[in-house]
């Protein structure tokens, strides 16, 4: 019997038709993000945002600032996916139940603290933090929409500028990456090549 999880994998495709009468509930797309933020992030920052974008007319303003992409408007959901510039501050508390669970030391939480203060002054650390975040979460949401029987697709194809600009987006947020969620409608593609593990594979 194969293993669902390697099935799913192996059988996601980044769809670009959606059913425009299916919808999502508001449960439906919080369990999404709930699954999403399984992600792994660095010091535990969960430093993301999800901006799920359902209504017709945000879901059109949106679509206006993604190249007029259709599936921002025809999934269900198009969900703004936002990686947030680390801020060790939020590192105690990040950390604090788990440190009250007696998983780590108290002093263990604080060099956490430390060493993200030290490696997240230079911006371009930051943001590069914030950017794999984002993508985390991202990658974490389309197989949770897989595994509900959902279809995604993934965008990165948007005028970043106006989207932070148009949804509020505060100054330590980025908008990294769109995904469409919805039920699949006829026409999408099946996965496409992959390159063989002997261009992409080495073992040391």
């Amino acid at each position: 019997m194969t293993n669902p999880t390697i099935a799913l994998i192996e059988q996601r495709v980044s769809a670009n038709a959606f059913d425009t009468c299916h919808a999502l509930s508001d449960a439906e797309v919080e369990t999404l993000v709930r699954l999403a933020t399984r992600a792994p992030t660095a010091y535990n920052l969960q430093n993301w945002r999800f901006i799920a974008v359902r209504d017709a007319a945000a879901k059109d303003a949106l679509r206006a600032l993604a190249f007029d992409q259709a599936k921002v408007s025809n999934a269900a959901v198009t969900f703004i996916v936002c990686g947030v510039l680390p801020d060790s501050e939020h590192i105690p508390e990040r950390l604090r139940l788990f440190v009250e669970a007696g998983y780590m030391r108290a002093e263990m939480s604080s060099t956490w603290q430390e060493g993200a203060r030290a490696k997240y002054a230079d911006p371009q650390a930051a943001r590069d933090e914030a950017v794999r975040s984002a993508s985390l979460g991202a990658a974490t949401l389309m197989y949770a929409a897989g595994a509900l029987g959902l279809a995604s697709g993934p965008m990165n194809g948007f005028d970043a500028d106006a989207v932070a600009t148009g949804f509020g987006l505060a100054s330590d947020e980025l908008p990294v990456m769109l995904v469409a969620v919805g039920r699949p409608a006829p026409g999408n593609w099946p996965q496409k090549p992959r390159r063989s593990l002997s261009e992409v594979l080495q073992i040391l």
